[in-house]
């Protein structure tokens, strides 16, 4: 367990270095506050962001074989240590000093989570999706996360974060559900990966992908990465609680203490979303750091 429990930390700490090198290009990418899809073509196109796309890539490969070799809760409360390697790394690469409300709110965020995450039950059953399902979550998904991607232009910059990040989590969460899916009925057939559930897949990770890209784009990303680690994995829950029959809190102490535990992760990410620490290259950082500091004056 000890080579799993290296491997979960090690993961976390890919993923969130992944995240902080994508957030530099997302955010000095040309068009508006919140960009087209086209945004995306011009992001490939980006060494440093392909970078962080790998690195990413490898975060989730590692925190997979962690996995293999430990509970998932022993491992998946390691994976939320990432944010605050993400809080640092971000701070880092921006010249920033990081800010002891940070941790906190970062620390918040994790408990939260791990919370959250410990009062559902993990079935062991093999999970069964049917298309017609499948195709109403993909639906409902990206119709939400249109109406928030049009919708964002109009608020702050720090709810659009959130808002986005939110969206982009929500969509992230069902490809998560899916592909557990996927790849539990590939075990015992391979061919089974060609198929709808994988072509819906494909469509919300990277509608997903372009909902968080544009998150990062705002410069509050501690908070954006903090509402991404909240959403992705309480929805892939939710998918299996709801969906697949893996069960849900069932006592009383268990429903009410999640309740609490989301609430400690949101009022987390709120307060990061809240912090003056923004990346300097976002639209309107510049004019919001001039008026903070006219005003400590």
């Amino acid at each position: 367990m000890v080579w799993s429990v290296l491997l979960a930390v090690a993961g976390a700490f890919a993923l969130a270095l992944g995240s902080a090198l994508q957030e530099r290009d997302a955010v000095r990418a040309p068009g508006g506050q919140v960009a087209r899809a086209g945004f995306l073509l011009h992001l490939l196109r980006q060494p440093r962001w392909l970078l962080g796309t790998l690195a990413a890539g490898a975060g989730v490969c590692l925190h997979l074989l962690a996995l293999s070799g430990a509970p998932l809760t022993v491992i998946q409360p390691i994976g939320v240590t990432g944010l605050l390697f993400a809080i640092v790394l971000s701070a880092l690469f921006n010249h920033q000093r990081v800010r002891p409300s940070q941790i906190i709110a970062g620390v918040a965020v994790m408990a939260g989570l791990i919370g959250v995450l410990l009062t559902f039950p993990h079935g062991s059953e093999l999970p069964v999706m049917p298309t017609g399902v499948a195709l109403v979550l993909t639906g409902a998904t990206l119709s939400a996360g249109l109406a928030v991607y049009l919708t964002a232009h109009w608020m702050p910059s720090g709810a659009r974060a959130i808002a986005l990040a939110l969206a982009g989590g929500t969509a992230m969460g069902a490809t998560s559900g899916l592909a557990r899916v996927i790849t539990a009925n590939a075990v015992a057939d391979w061919t089974t990966v060609v198929g709808w559930l994988t072509l819906l897949a494909v469509v919300l990770a990277a509608f997903g992908g372009l909902l968080m890209q544009n998150a990062y784009r705002t410069g509050h990303f501690a908070a954006a990465y903090a509402t991404l680690l909240i959403t992705d994995p309480v929805v892939s829950v939710g998918i299996g609680a709801i969906l697949l029959g893996e069960g849900a809190p069932e006592t009383p102490a268990d429903q009410v203490g999640a309740f609490a535990f989301a609430a400690l992760a949101m009022a987390g990410t709120i307060a990061l979303a809240r912090t003056r620490h923004r990346n300097p290259e976002a639209k309107g950082a510049a004019a919001h750091t001039s008026t903070t500091r006219t005003r400590d004056r």
